[in-house]
C-alpha cells in the first residue's frame, strides 16, 4: 500500500485517524501498532515474518543492554551482547538485500575460470534497509545509556513499524523519539489540523511533480546507446535530478505528517538541498536523517575528524561506501557513493567546504555543485554502468542530435511545462524551507498555501491518482 494511492487516501488513513482519535489514551499506540502491521503486511506479505523476527530478537535484547553501574563486568556482557545483535541485523540485511548480488558477482567469476556458480534469488523485503537501521539505533541508544529500553512490545512495535517511516524514512533514531511513546501521550485535533497541510504538500510533490516527471526520464534512459543523444542525456540527467526530489522529499514531507496527526514529531529529511553551494553542504541538506545515521554510528565510532587528516579521509570513505551500498546491490550505486565521498575529500583537502563569500562567488559554486550532483544522480538512475557511461559521454561530448521520437512522444506539453517550473522552483533561494514553513508559521502567505495545497493540490492529486498516473516510490527498492 501506497501514500499516494486510492485506498490508503480514501479509507485507510481516515480510519486510522478516526480510530487513533477515539481510542482511549492507553489505547493509541495499539492502535498505530496494529495499523502499521497490517499496512506493511498489504505490501511486503510473508517476508512481514522477517520483520516480525527482528523485531523480538531486537525487543528482548533492550533490556539486557542498559548500563548497571552496579553490575562489575558486566559491561562487557553488554558490548558482546550488542555485537551479536547488531551483527544479526546486518546478516539479516546482508543475505536478503545482497546475496544475490554476491552470488552473481561469483557466478561471474566462476564463468571465466570455466565453470559455474548458483545465483541465489531472495524477494526484497520493503523497507529493509530502514527498519534495519532503527533496529540498530534502538539497541546501541539503550548499550550508550542514551534512552532506557522498552519493557512494553506495543510501544515497541510503534517504534519499529510506524507506518509513516516504516518503508521509506525518515530514519528515526530512538533517542529521537523515545520520549513521544508512552502509553498516555496526548494526542488531539491540533495535531490532525497541523499535520495534513505538510501531508498535502508532499502528496502535491509526488503525484503531480514527480510521477509526471517519471515516463520522461524512463523513455531517456531507455534509449539505446546507439541512438543516444546530447539533447536525450541532459534532458534525462535533469528531469531524473527532479524527479528523485520531488518523489522522495515529497515521501518525507507526507510522512512528517502523518506523523504528526498521529501524534508524533519525526526528524525533517531534506532542507531544499539543491540551493546547496558545496557538495558538504549538499549533504547537511538531502536525505539528512540518513547523513545523522552515519555520523552517530559509523563516522563517529571510527574516530571521525578527531584522529588526523588521513583517518578523517578514511572515514569519509567509508561512510560512503556503506552509503552507496546502503542504497543497493549495483556497482551503480557503490561508485555514485564514491564519488561523492572523493568530492567531500577534495572539498576538505582544499579548504573548500565553507560557502565562498561574495555573490558571484556563491552562485558560481551553487552551479558546480548541482553540475557534479547531477553527475552523480546519472550513476544512480542507470541500470548498470555501460548506460550511466554512455549518458555521460553524451552529456559532455556536444552533438547535434535532438530528441528521439520516443523520447519526444513522452514529453508531452503538459510534463514540459511541470518540468519548467520545477526548474524555477530549483533556483530559489534556500530558506525558506517550504514543508516546516507550511506546519509552524501562521503568516497569511502561509495560511494562503496551506489552504491551496489542502484544496487544489489534493483535489488535483486525487484526479491524477484516479486516473491511473501513480508510480510507486523511488525509495521503496530500498
Amino acid at each position: 500500500m501506497s501514500f499516494a494511492s486510492p485506498l490508503f487516501l480514501w479509507f485507510f488513513m481516515p480510519a486510522v485517524l478516526v480510530a487513533v482519535l477515539a481510542a482511549p489514551r492507553g489505547w493509541r499506540n495499539g492502535v498505530v501498532a496494529v495499523a502499521s502491521l497490517l499496512f506493511y503486511a498489504t505490501g511486503a506479505g510473508g517476508t512481514t515474518l522477517l520483520l516480525l523476527a527482528c523485531m523480538v530478537v531486537n525487543y528482548l535484547a533492550g533490556p539486557a543492554l542498559e548500563p548497571d553501574e552496579w553490575d562489575v563486568g558486566g559491561r562487557s556482557r553488554k558490548r558482546k551482547l550488542l555485537i551479536g545483535v547488531v551483527a544479526f541485523d546486518l546478516a539479516v540485511l546482508a543475505v536478503w538485500k545482497y546475496a544475490g548480488f554476491a552470488t552473481e558477482q561469483l557466478d561471474t567469476i566462476a564463468g571465466w575460470l570455466g565453470g559455474d556458480f548458483p545465483v541465489v534469488h531472495l524477494a526484497l523485503p520493503i523497507g529493509i534497509s530502514f527498519y534495519t537501521f532503527h533496529h540498530i539505533s534502538y539497541v546501541v541508544d539503550i548499550y550508550r545509556g542514551e534512552r532506557p529500553a522498552l519493557r512494553n512490545p506495543v510501544s515497541f512495535i510503534t517504534y519499529i513499524a510506524m507506518f509513516p517511516q516504516l518503508v521509506a524514512g525518515p530514519i528515526v533514531r530512538w533517542r529521537e523519539i523515545a520520549d513521544q511513546l508512552p502509553q498516555d501521550r496526548t494526542h488531539r485535533l491540533d495535531d490532525v489540523a497541523s499535520g495534513f497541510p505538510r501531508f498535502a504538500f508532499g502528496l502535491t510533490k509526488k503525484v503531480v511533480v514527480a510521477d509526471s516527471l517519471a515516463p520522461v526520464v524512463q523513455a531517456c534512459y531507455a534509449t539505446p546507446a546507439d541512438q543516444m543523444t546530447a539533447a536525450v542525456a541532459w534532458l534525462g540527467a535533469l528531469a531524473f535530478t527532479l524527479q528523485l526530489y520531488f518523489d522522495f522529499s515529497g515521501y518525507s514531507d507526507m510522512a512528517i505528517g502523518l506523523g504528526r496527526m498521529l501524534g508524533f514529531r519525526l526528524p525533517e529529511n531534506f532542507a531544499r538541498p539543491y540551493s546547496s553551494v558545496t557538495v558538504t553542504e549538499f549533504w547537511r541538506r538531502w536525505h539528512m536523517s540518513l547523513s545523522r545515521w552515519f555520523r552517530d554510528y559509523v563516522y563517529i565510532p571510527l574516530g571521525g575528524n578527531r584522529g588526523g587528516v588521513g583517518k578523517t579521509y578514511r572515514n569519509l570513505a567509508v561512510v560512503f561506501v556503506l552509503t552507496g551500498f546502503w542504497h543497493g546491490a549495483n556497482w551503480t550505486f557503490l561508485v555514485w557513493g564514491v564519488f561523492h565521498g572523493a568530492l567531500l575529500v577534495v572539498e576538505r583537502a582544499f579548504g573548500w567546504s565553507a560557502a565562498p563569500e561574495g555573490k558571484v562567488a556563491r552562485v558560481a559554486r551553487r552551479a558546480l555543485t548541482m553540475l557534479l550532483v547531477v553527475v552523480g544522480w546519472v550513476f544512480f538512475r542507470a541500470p548498470d554502468m555501460g548506460t550511466a557511461f554512455t549518458v555521460l559521454a553524451h552529456m559532455f561530448v556536444p552533438d547535434l542530435g535532438g530528441l528521439t521520437d520516443v523520447v519526444d512522444s513522452a514529453l508531452t506539453n503538459q510534463r514540459a511545462l511541470i518540468l519548467l517550473a520545477a526548474v524555477v522552483a530549483l533556483l530559489l533561494p534556500a530558506q525558506p524551507v517550504l514543508g516546516p514553513y507550511l506546519e509552524s508559521m501562521r503568516t497569511r502567505t502561509a495560511t494562503a498555501l496551506r489552504v491551496g495545497f489542502m484544496t487544489v493540490g489534493v483535489t488535483y492529486s486525487s484526479i491524477l491518482l484516479a486516473a491511473g498516473t501513480f508510480s510507486p516510490f523511488l525509495y521503496y527498492q530500498f
